[in-house]
């Protein structure tokens, strides 16, 4: 009996998380209540307070769901190319960008963030949750980048934080654009040569360079 229970709470927690992203992709995020969800979900407001604390705990749980993924396949390149961190990088980023053309509730959580969601209000914790990430997976991406450079598989003088923002500006951009107008091209099938285009740009880009750690080059004389 108290399996049961326990698997009907979950499968009821899912329910609301995902009546919640259809309504947000609907309506946007600020104009959603949590009587919309409830509505759409089929349950009673005080059965989502009884999972969630608000539409911003509601909308961390769903990004989490989604997040969780990458880091999974993540740990599989690391496994697959242990001595490899250029491939694990690559592998991974063209799965965030094939999963996000591919996968229905990646797309539609994706499409909200960028596009349907106003960080006013109650959602401006949302923002501040955020920004914190951000500089997290700043840190995290210098990290991968540290280990090719360890690898001599990318220069040693790479500016790792530079890269790392180029690169999630780089990644993050091009999933914005598409999902404004996903039929303009198909983003799964152009997803390897746009990764493999920015590791060429980490690979032989002097503009990514660290200046104080350039070699220094001699000026020509005037004739």
């Amino acid at each position: 009996m108290v399996r049961k229970t326990k698997q009907q709470s979950l499968e009821t927690r899912q329910q609301i998380l995902d009546a919640a992203m259809q309504e947000f992709a609907k309506c946007g995020v600020s104009s959603t209540s949590l009587n919309d969800i409830a509505i759409s979900a089929g349950v009673t407001r005080g059965a989502i307070y009884w999972h969630f604390k608000n539409k911003v705990d509601i909308f961390n749980a769903m990004w989490s769901q989604i997040e969780s993924s990458i880091d999974d396949v993540e740990r599989r390149y690391r496994n697959q190319f242990p001595s490899e961190p250029i491939l694990v990088l690559r592998h991974t980023l063209i799965f965030v960008l094939e999963t996000a053309a591919i996968d229905p509730k990646r797309k539609t959580l994706l499409g909200i963030l960028f596009h349907k969601c106003e960080f006013v209000g109650e959602l401006v914790s949302l923002q501040q949750i955020h920004q914190a990430m951000y500089l997290e997976n700043f840190e995290r991406i210098e990290k991968i980048l540290c280990q090719c450079i360890e690898y001599d598989q990318l220069p040693k003088n790479l500016d790792t934080r530079i890269a790392a923002i180029t690169m999630r500006s780089y990644i993050c951009g091009i999933m914005e654009n598409w999902l404004f107008m996903p039929e303009a091209y198909d983003l799964a099938s152009c997803a390897e040569r746009m990764v493999d285009a920015f590791i060429d740009m980490l690979k032989f880009s002097p503009a990514l360079l660290c200046p104080s750690l350039c070699p220094s080059v001699a000026p020509e004389k005037m004739p």
